[in-house]
């Protein structure tokens, strides 16, 4: 009876085990699963016999006991995660919620202020005295003149230190300047942080304050490296440095800024820097200028500067509890505006400008630091972040130092040849750029030349025109000329034979390097197919491929420009390549009032030519543009640069000016296109000349359809009827479908957003897209075989196939279907193509 009752047991045991509910495992058992978890967290059937097998005391568990052990330990890998992460997201949240309360406090004490200022105000004009002028910042920013000689006098230096942390601090916590938010920066957990700028204070000043995850030294020893995230930054040299009390140093330093446009000389700096800790453990690093004006270790290059002023600014750091820090950032400067024409004023004058060149852009720089050290940023093509920055950096330098062509940098300028609208400079220096070293290093016998040039455009979105730059670069770039710089950079083929007789094939394709945080910036790799025109250069003919930095291409971002800067490299390029960098810059000049929508749309459909042959009747018809876009001014700066022989010296320079002038006429061609006053206020897609209105086209597509094959392109509902409702339901049918001329050379004239995006192209583009060039050569020979059927018949299927974007990529599709669009009077229009199931191979 005893052994019954056993063997029950043992059975019952032996059920409960299998039924998974559970096993006691001893810490033997736990640590060979954990050894085999860290190898493979998922291991397969097979594995875990193996496992058995291999592991005696495991012997006695059942394999599908280990497979749930490793199911529940997935399972609290996954917990910890999450619970690691809303720890992490806690405390981030618990920060920015004190610098939301410290902000909010901020604004009470200042509404208070105005109401006080307000009353006193007016009882001052009931009493008819004289009105006061505002002082609500005139502490903040008087800039005591502080003689040379106490540079020679670390007593005197430290009392102007000490004076520059008193009036900083105030700024950096929002007391001493009338502070407003910057216009489209809202603060919030996923934002960057608050930014503000100045209102009613002579100067521009910006402030931002925001969380970091880096330790309060790390960030001061980034930061103070003003250069390495600072574009705008030529040079920081230190002139002399001595320590002060708490551990800190005090430093004299000369900066230099680069102008931004050829129109306007570059910005000196001659600075005081204290760095201290407070009691309360913060870190303060502030800055302020130092009277005169010839002041710095490099005469040559102030020679060709404006002295420009910094008052108090600087950083505030504190540490935060569970690691991380809170960053006051403050910028405040008096950047000499009388000495531009006065259409660029607004650049020196504008406080908005100084926050997004100089204040957001250390929070972003100090930010994407910390998310590629926690390794939460991956690039591809196995090149690491610093690389990737110093890249960007190397072609943004390049670019500045073309614009500028500072003397002690080996630039000259060369005689004009008659038209003062393109300048020419000639560099003979090996060695390009401020500071160069290998890297910048031109092994050339001659040297380089730079063409360059600045110009109005009025009423242009800078983020449209170098987005459209960006993607449409047939539209103003000569094939030759990129052929003939890239040849260059090679070692013994730098002699100018002018243009080949190649072409672009049309096909440009974009490989993504890197990109900022917040994607305002990025890195790619260009490569632009080329193909001979004679047999002869067959051989020469070959691939160019482009390093290129864009930015600012979000019309509903906030930046202080736009710009595309590219250097021709080989396909293979390494960590030190050789950078020549040219580009497009276009800064806005003023501010819209209204809302980034009005008058202009982000991701807008452009036709270039229909634009300028359509633009009066277009306006008449949908009426007058946004008043609002009359108010975008922008200035554009163009900068290309050659490398040359001595010998060939004028050559190459004749060719850079017809060739900047050829870009300009072609740049101002894309502006006028792309400005509301030539679109009006019509955003929807936009047809060529001479087509229908986009309405009428969808109904002549869905009714030709329906009348050579018999069945409803769209579904049947009774509620369709209106025209627009059958060009939105068109526009967003899920198969891409798309209309061809019947020309001797089939263009295509129009697609719905699934054309557009399996073709990867916009309307615009699409117009340079020639029928054969989508489909391969056995998509090609079924057409060829099927033209017949349709053009008897109607319609025809084409069977499944696979046919090729305007980037190179390979899309395939179950099926297509062809049929002609009839119009009035069942003369045919066009064809059109449906591409059902479609993806990218």
């Amino acid at each position: 009876m005893a052994m019954a009752l056993a063997t029950h047991r043992d059975n019952s045991l032996n059920k409960h085990l299998d039924a998974g509910k559970y096993v006691r495992y001893t810490a033997e058992q736990v640590e060979a699963l954990e050894r085999l978890y860290a190898e493979c967290p998922k291991p397969s059937s097979m594995r875990r016999q193996q496992l058995i097998r291999e592991c005696p005391i495991l012997s006695n568990i059942e394999p599908k006991q280990i497979k749930v052990w490793f199911q529940n330990r997935r399972c609290r890998e996954k917990q910890r995660k999450e619970a690691s992460r809303l720890q992490t997201v806690n405390r981030k949240l618990t920060a920015m919620n004190k610098l939301l309360m410290e902000e909010n406090e901020r604004l009470q004490k200042q509404v208070s202020q105005l109401v006080y200022e307000n009353g006193y105000m007016r009882q001052q004009l009931q009493s008819a005295s004289l009105a006061g002028t505002d002082t609500s910042c005139e502490s903040a920013v008087t800039t005591p003149q502080h003689p040379l000689r106490d540079v020679n006098n670390p007593a005197g230096l430290l009392t102007i230190a000490e004076e520059t942390l008193a009036e900083f601090l105030p700024k950096a916590t929002g007391t001493a300047v009338d502070w407003v938010q910057m216009p489209g920066m809202k603060p919030g957990p996923d934002s960057i942080g608050i930014v503000a700028i100045s209102h009613r204070c002579s100067g521009v000043a910006a402030r931002a304050c925001g969380l970091v995850n880096l330790e309060p030294t790390k960030i001061a020893e980034i930061l103070k490296d003003r250069p390495s995230w600072f574009r705008d930054c030529r040079s920081l040299e230190v002139f002399t440095i001595f320590p002060a009390g708490n551990g800190g140093t005090v430093e004299l330093l000369y900066m230099q800024m680069y102008a931004p446009t050829t129109l306007a000389p570059a910005r000196d700096f001659w600075t005081i820097r204290y760095t201290t800790s407070l009691q309360d453990g913060s870190l303060v690093v502030c800055e302020r200028s130092l009277s005169g004006s010839g002041g710095g270790p490099n005469a040559s290059a102030a020679s060709q500067s404006v002295r420009a002023q910094m008052l108090p600014s600087g950083y505030l750091i504190r540490p935060c509890e569970g690691g991380g820090s809170i960053i006051h950032i403050v910028d405040h400067l008096d950047l000499e505006a009388w000495s531009v024409p006065e259409v660029l004023r607004p650049l020196y004058e504008s406080s908005k400008v100084i926050a997004q060149k100089m204040t957001i852009a250390a929070l972003r720089h100090i930010r994407q630091i910390a998310q590629e050290t926690s390794g939460e940023v991956v690039y591809g093509l196995g090149r690491q972040p610093a690389v990737l920055r110093t890249f960007s950096q190397r072609l943004s330098r390049g670019f500045n130092d073309a614009i500028n062509g500072f003397s002690d940098d080996g630039w000259s300028l060369l005689s004009s040849d008659g038209n003062e609208d393109v300048v020419v400079a000639i560099n003979s220096s090996k060695n390009m750029g401020t500071n160069a070293g290998l890297a910048n290093s031109i092994p050339l016998p001659g040297g380089v030349l730079c063409a360059k040039a600045s110009m109005l455009l009025q009423n242009v979105s800078p983020a449209l025109l170098v987005r459209f730059l960006r993607e449409h670069r047939s539209e103003w770039a000569d094939y030759s000329v990129d052929a003939y710089s890239a040849a260059s950079l090679k070692a013994g083929t730098y002699a100018f034979q002018g243009p080949r007789p190649t072409r672009f094939s049309g096909s440009q394709i974009i490989m993504p390097l890197a990109q900022t945080v917040e994607h305002e910036e990025f890195l790619e790799v260009i490569r632009l197919e080329g193909h001979a025109l004679t047999q002869e250069e067959a051989v020469l003919s070959r691939d160019i491929h482009l390093l290129q930095l864009c930015s600012g291409v979000d019309e509903n971002a906030v930046g202080a420009f736009s710009e595309l800067v590219f250097a021709p490299i080989d396909e293979l390029f390494p960590d030190d390549a050789p950078l020549l960098p040219s580009g497009f810059r276009v800064i806005p000049l003023h501010s819209k009032t209204g809302s980034p929508q009005d008058g202009l749309t982000t991701h807008r459909t452009l036709d270039l030519a229909s634009s300028l042959e359509a633009g009066s009747a277009t306006n008449r018809t949908n009426g007058e543009s946004s008043p609002n876009s009359c108010n975008l001014r922008s200035v554009l700066t163009i900068a290309f640069q050659f490398p040359y022989e001595i010998h060939l010296q004028d050559n190459v320079a004749t060719m850079a000016r017809q060739y900047i002038r050829t870009v300009i006429s072609s740049v101002q061609r894309v502006a006028m296109a792309i400005s509301p006053s030539g679109l009006g206020s019509h955003t929807g897609p936009k047809l060529v000349p001479g087509s229908p209105e986009a309405l009428t086209l969808a109904r002549w597509i869905c009714q030709s359809y329906s009348y050579h094959l018999g069945a409803e392109l769209l579904r049947s509902d009774s509620q369709v009827q209106s025209g627009d409702s059958v060009l939105k339901l068109l526009w967003h049918h899920p198969d891409a479908i798309l209309c061809c001329s019947l020309k001797a050379l089939p263009v295509f004239t129009f697609a719905n957003q699934a054309g557009l995006d399996m073709l990867e192209t916009t309307l615009v583009a699409l117009q340079d897209v020639t029928l054969d060039k989508i489909f391969d050569e056995s998509g090609r020979k079924v057409l060829c075989s099927e033209f017949p059927k349709i053009m008897q018949q109607g319609y025809a299927y084409l069977p499944m196939g696979v046919c090729v974007s305007t980037m190179g990529r390979h899309v395939s599709y179950e099926q297509a279907t062809a049929w002609k669009v009839l119009g009035e009077d069942t003369n045919v229009h066009c064809l059109a193509f449906s591409f059902a199931n479609w993806s990218f191979v």
